[in-house]
């Protein structure tokens, strides 16, 4: 999150405004992404020659919509050992953290342009290394409060500046239905042999198909509102087999602008997270969890391990930089280094 303690490091303080102003995604007429011919020719190409940029994707409604950002696997990635379909079926979503965007448009941003070097495209091609042989997503905030701050209301509810209010499950809309709509039609639109059905039950999910989440800073809203909804997720008969194909949870030093619940606390939640069988990990810096004007959240983080480690799980976690002083750059360079 690097809203309120950004003055800093150059990002001005901004007063909450009286008249909410807010940056929409732009979107054409008729959102292609890259034409078809480019896609299937992309897995051969260079890792900037295999991202496909998908704009306007709709989720579980037509009205709310990502764009989407999509690395695909290079096929030399591919073990001898395992199989091509199985590869081919595995994903990884990421979420964005504040200032960062498509790389154009924080060019065109004075207090983006810093920090190119953690543009959309440079996070997913960072990501390809970090995964290789899997399908990188990266979804962009379906809005940017004053070209900064990512707001995620698509998947949660949240005010301007993108502070989240969490709620449970629901058939009708939440993060987990909405990512698997977002995911079906994104899979469509880069005609992906064999994609993932928007609803349904176990047959709606394609053969050797797995999810690995990470968010980083404010997209760890997502990955909480996840949890919140995991327990009506896990017992809805349209939603169980999706979320039993998430692999893994990445926490990477989350952040947001609301007074708490930036770690996810409630152990019933919890609970129902540590018998889940995925896998957490949670990877933070001094820049959120040691910071005394925001002493929350690294007493949250504690309990959020706690906790888990109490009801059986085994998260991983690591205090990264922990010698250097807290700083903006290495709170960008968890997503390097976890």
């Amino acid at each position: 999150m690097l809203g309120a303690r950004a003055v800093a490091a150059g990002f001005p303080l901004i007063s909450v405004a009286k008249t909410m102003t807010s940056v929409g995604v732009t979107t054409p007429s008729k959102p292609r992404g890259l034409h078809a011919s480019a896609s299937r020719d992309a897995r051969a190409g260079s890792p900037q020659q295999r991202l496909q940029k998908l704009l306007a994707v709709p989720g579980c409604d037509p009205s709310r919509v990502n764009d989407l950002l999509l690395l695909r696997p290079d096929s030399d990635d591919q073990t001898a050992s395992e199989p091509k379909e199985k590869g081919s079926n595995r994903h990884v979503v990421f979420f964005h953290g504040d200032i960062q965007n498509f790389q154009e448009e924080m060019a065109l941003q004075p207090e983006g342009a810093q920090w190119l070097c953690w543009s959309l495209e440079q996070v997913a091609l960072t990501l390809g290394r970090r995964f290789p042989g899997r399908h990188v997503w990266v979804v962009r905030a379906s809005r940017m409060y004053l070209h900064k701050f990512s707001c995620y209301h698509n998947f949660v509810e949240s005010n301007m500046f993108g502070a989240p209010e969490h709620s449970p499950y629901s058939p009708e809309f939440g993060a987990f239905r909405h990512l698997r709509a977002l995911l079906s039609h994104g899979m469509e639109r880069a005609n992906l042999p064999t994609p993932l059905q928007p609803q349904g039950g176990a047959d709606s999910i394609p053969s050797g198909f797995s999810l690995t989440l990470v968010g980083f800073s404010k997209g760890c809203v997502v990955l909480n509102q996840m949890v919140y909804e995991l327990a009506g997720a896990r017992a809805d008969p349209q939603m169980r087999h999706f979320v039993k194909r998430i692999s893994d949870m990445y926490w990477l030093d989350g952040g947001h602008p609301g007074g708490s619940e930036t770690w996810v606390t409630g152990k019933q939640v919890l609970k129902e997270l540590a018998s889940s069988g995925v896998s957490i990990h949670a990877h933070v810096t001094p820049y959120e969890v040691c910071d005394p004007m925001r002493a929350w959240v690294g007493r949250e983080h504690g309990h959020f391990i706690k906790t888990l480690e109490e009801y059986g799980a085994s998260p991983t976690k690591k205090l990264h930089f922990k010698d250097e002083p807290p700083s903006i750059e290495n709170h960008f360079r968890v997503i390097q280094e976890f």
